[in-house]
């Protein structure tokens, strides 16, 4: 017979009924005849995709603990109280006299000022020898000059000298704990003077955070073979609506990434990235430390928190964090946000506290049967005056961010992290009162014009937009935001 010209497609005529590579499709052999299946028969198909990463968004921490709260301007500033009574740390002994006493000098300077003014009286201690305390009255203190000097001269009740038996330490530390007047005695310039309360402000700004999905007009009415199964619901057979859908479950992921793992850029850096990036090109050459970035939760607790490094499950370790507990805030309450590894840890060495079973083994949950089953899990736990409730954070387990890596080995060196519940009492400037916000809250900008919490839109003429001509439909989201970390001093992060 003849042959049909042009062959359209993969079909060839042929003139005896018969199975040919030349008239049937083949899907899976590729090269020429890559619209054919590899075989005359149909194959079994799994429409859905296999979920092996199960539910893969890492957003939830800050809704479990904090609020999100609008805000009105480029700055979010708050007041924080200081401490009621005086005293420094890291003073020295400059000058040793028998009778007179010692000259004690106190690193003034940077917000640190002199208040130790004549007849308090004082704790010297030595935070490297325990042994070490000796209690004494002031008898001339630089606050009295103009302008104030760090030089106190004290002189021991019990000994002639502050370091008498001992060198002379270095490092010390010295508190008030009263004042001592003769009978009849009047308040003089030179002692008693008022100590104003210094305010001590903490800020913030907020950064823009933005992303976009974009696809063309045909691939929308385009039917996929895969049914599209997203977290956030999407089903179908359009391909598009996965993308679209993971893109944005990627982007209020970042929301919370970004207030986690966000820093404030130096003066240099924030030059250098004015320099390089180009949607930064319309600021002024010379960068401003602290305009570009945004403090995160990791970012702030390193700056006025606390650190435990290297915890590796030992009570006399865990004892250490609420010794320094007490030193600040002592709230009785706190959250415990950790990886696995160290979650573990936690179960371990709350384990050996248990009494009950062989070697500390805990049956909690089915009210302490060994016969039922075993809990070598605890969610929840008292210690000394405090209450912890401990969880796992996904953020610090999942590999493609601070997770485990490909030898199961922990990636990072945030172990996890120790949030206070409960409220704080702030000024705000906004109100112009005292109100109370979560110790961990997010401010987003907002205003009767234009809410920024998490904006998207559709752009293009896809889609039900009719914006332009483009023959496609772009998705975008935008938001605005900063995390307020309120009274850091009782957030403790572990590291490695």
């Amino acid at each position: 017979m003849g042959v049909l010209s042009p062959q359209f497609g993969s079909l060839v005529p042929s003139s005896t009924t018969q199975t040919l590579v030349s008239n049937y499709l083949n899907f899976n052999s590729g090269g020429a005849n890559a619209n054919d299946f590899a075989q005359q028969y149909l194959p079994e198909i799994y429409e859905a995709e296999v979920e092996r990463y199960g539910n893969r968004t890492l957003a939830g921490f800050l809704r479990m603990v904090g609020a999100e709260m609008p805000m009105m301007s480029d700055q979010v500033i708050w007041s924080e109280q200081n401490r009621l009574h005086i005293s420094y740390d890291n003073c020295a002994v400059s000058a040793v006299g028998v009778g007179l006493g010692n000259t004690i000098t106190i690193p003034i300077g940077a917000g640190v000022v002199n208040t130790i003014f004549p007849n308090q009286t004082v704790v010297i201690m030595d935070p490297t020898n325990p042994a070490f305390t000796v209690k004494a009255i002031v008898a001339t203190s630089g606050a009295t000059a103009v302008p104030a000097t760090g030089a106190l001269t004290v002189i021991p009740y019990t000994r002639a000298s502050v370091n008498v038996g001992a060198a002379i330490p270095t490092g010390i530390k010295i508190f008030v704990y009263g004042s001592e007047f003769q009978k009849g005695s009047t308040l003089g310039t030179a002692s008693g003077q008022s100590v104003q309360p210094v305010l001590t402000t903490f800020s913030n700004k907020p950064i823009i955070i933005r992303d976009r999905y974009a696809v063309a007009g045909s691939d929308t009415a385009q039917i996929g073979w895969v049914e599209v199964a997203g977290e956030d619901g999407t089903s179908g057979y359009l391909w598009y609506l996965k993308a679209e859908g993971e893109t944005r479950m990627r982007f209020e992921d970042y929301l919370e990434m970004s207030m986690i793992e966000g820093e404030l850029a130096s003066a240099a850096q924030a030059t250098a990235i004015i320099g390089a990036v180009p949607s930064f090109a319309g600021l002024p050459a010379a960068g401003i430390a602290g305009s570009i970035g945004t403090e995160g939760l990791f970012s702030a607790i390193n700056n006025g928190g606390n650190v435990l490094s290297g915890y590796a499950g030992s009570l006399q370790d865990f004892d250490s964090v609420l010794e320094n507990l007490d030193s600040q805030g002592a709230i009785e309450e706190n959250m415990l946000f950790l990886d696995r590894r160290t979650e573990l840890l936690f179960d371990n060495m709350l384990a050996q506290q248990n009494s009950y079973g062989a070697g500390g083994t805990s049956y909690g949950v089915f009210e302490n049967s060994e016969d039922m089953a075993l809990n070598l899990g605890f969610s929840g736990f008292r210690r000394g005056s405090y209450d912890f409730y401990k969880t796992s954070w996904k953020y610090l387990n999942d590999a493609s961010t601070r997770g485990g890596s490909s030898n199961f080995v922990n990636g990072d060196n945030i172990d996890g992290v120790l949030i206070p519940a409960g409220t704080s009492t702030v000024y705000d400037q906004l109100l112009g009162t005292n109100i109370r916000r979560p110790f961990l809250h997010v401010r987003y900008r907002a205003s009767q014009a234009d809410d920024r919490r998490m904006k998207s839109w559709l752009t293009g003429s896809v889609g039900g937009a009719q914006t332009s001509t483009l023959d496609a439909m772009e998705v975008n989201f935008l938001s605005e935001r900063c995390l307020c970390v309120q009274a850091r001093n009782n957030f403790v992060l572990f590291t490695a």
